[in-house]
């Protein structure tokens, strides 16, 4: 029989209300995840993909925001319906996040000590000499130097990587059953980043922690993900393993996605493809595809259908009414900005002649 994933989201649905209406920013999401495993969120800014992760910690602001609907299954118990005193013995202990700023996130008049040893003694009972003894261990495996000194410093102390490093520390301190990182790379440079997802990994393989790790580059979750879900319009648009993924995308947008990475393999000069055009307005979604506007294979069906989220393969779902390969999308893409090229060209002889007359 097999085990029942850690967590479990069912249907989930968050509105918020807003002057102009309602926004609905996480639509009927469903995903899993299993004890020891690491999922991989990725889409673009507004997708849903924080708002999702906010709504399994219950820090959704009510108002404007709530959860209206579904269910966020925490190892057999429907987190929905907990109390707020229950979720705070859940977040920090069992369930940890590492937010996408960790300035924002620390408190600057605090020292790292006071902050780190806060939820050890509160979660796990230690003394203040055992939080301390904890922290000074937990600052030296996430790589911080003289870490029984720095534990007495403040957040504007550190460099951006290191505060990452004690946010993930703290993460960890109550050894969590679930982390969920919330684009933890974001502000740091490559090479930073590199470090932290290294990091991550190791600390992840040693702990035996569940990961939620969320992101805007599938480049970044490459490497981290066994399994990746990609959000749309506040949607789950595609679900396959990292692999499955990468070596066989059959969503136009999550297509679009990895268009716009760069590559090893690419030749010099070659010129990545964007997705066109701006993510849909959530007032006003259609009974529709929301990514038809800026998809290179629309059809009229796809303006007056939402296509659902249906199987393509071996544990592989995509949303779209066809079936797209990704050779078939590149060269859509390739005719598309060959076109629009042409047209620049066109134009600006045109104006190159109005101006000799």
């Amino acid at each position: 029989m097999a085990e029942a994933p850690l967590l479990d989201v069912r249907d989930l649905e968050v509105q918020f209300k807003t002057q102009d209406g309602i926004v609905q920013a996480v639509n009927k999401v469903n995903f899993s995840v299993n004890r020891g495993e690491t999922l991989g969120i990725v889409g673009e800014s507004g997708s849903g993909k924080s708002v999702t992760s906010l709504a399994v910690m219950r820090l959704i602001p009510s108002p404007p925001g709530k959860i209206a609907g579904g269910q966020i299954i925490f190892d057999g118990e429907d987190l929905v319906d907990f109390s707020e005193s229950e979720m705070r013995k859940i977040r920090g202990n069992r369930i940890a996040m590492i937010f996408q700023d960790p300035m924002t996130s620390l408190n600057p008049v605090l020292r790292i000590g006071r902050q780190m040893t806060e939820a050890l003694q509160l979660h796990l009972n230690m003394t203040p000499k055992q939080a301390r003894n904890r922290a000074i261990e937990l600052l030296g495996m996430v790589g911080i130097p003289s870490p029984d000194k720095r534990l007495d410093d403040y957040p504007h102390q550190f460099s951006g990587g290191m505060r990452q490093r004690v946010m993930i520390a703290m993460g960890l301190s109550c050894n969590p059953e679930l982390l969920i990182a919330d684009e933890p790379t974001t502000a740091l440079d490559v090479t930073i980043q590199a470090q932290i997802l290294e990091l991550m990994n190791r600390l992840k393989n040693e702990t035996g922690t569940a990961v939620i790790f969320i992101t805007h580059d599938l480049g970044v979750v490459a490497g981290m993900a066994d399994r990746v879900i990609v959000m749309y319009a506040g949607r789950v648009v595609e679900h396959a393993s990292t692999h499955e993924l990468y070596n066989n995308p059959r969503m136009p947008y999550t297509m679009g996605l990895l268009d716009s990475i760069p590559r090893l393999d690419e030749g010099k000069g070659e010129r990545l493809t964007p997705i066109r055009g701006l993510p849909p307005d959530l007032l006003n979604l259609k009974d529709a595809c929301p990514f038809a506007p800026r998809c290179d294979f629309v059809q009229d069906v796809c303006h007056t259908q939402r296509p659902p989220l249906r199987s393509v393969g071996t544990n592989h779902q995509a949303a779209c009414l066809f079936d797209i390969t990704y050779e078939e999308r590149q060269t859509a893409a390739a005719r598309k900005a060959a076109e629009e090229q042409a047209a620049l060209e066109q134009t600006l002889e045109t104006a190159i002649a109005e101006e000799a007359r």
